[in-house]
């Protein structure tokens, strides 16, 4: 059976410097991080607990739903470049 011709590899490249690691994060980066996450709870608890009518926003109705979870998720995104 005959075999199969290796290839040819290329060269050694030596991998590429990292990038400066960055300080720590700022004080109030933390607090508003968690701010954001438990507002957004607290937002979405709230309509669910008013009957789903009358808080936090009446003319938003349902789309405060959407303000809730937007708050929680910018905390979350926040949580990305914690370090």
């Amino acid at each position: 059976m005959p075999e199969s011709k290796g290839r040819s590899k290329p060269s050694y490249t030596p991998p590429r410097t990292a990038a400066k690691a960055q300080g720590p994060n700022p004080r109030w980066f933390l607090p508003l991080m968690l701010g954001l996450m438990i507002v957004g709870l607290l937002w979405v608890v709230t309509f669910y607990i008013s009957g789903q009518h009358q808080f936090p926003v009446p003319q938003l109705g349902r789309w405060n739903l959407g303000v809730g979870f937007g708050f929680m998720m910018a905390g979350f995104l926040m949580t990305t470049r914690w370090r």
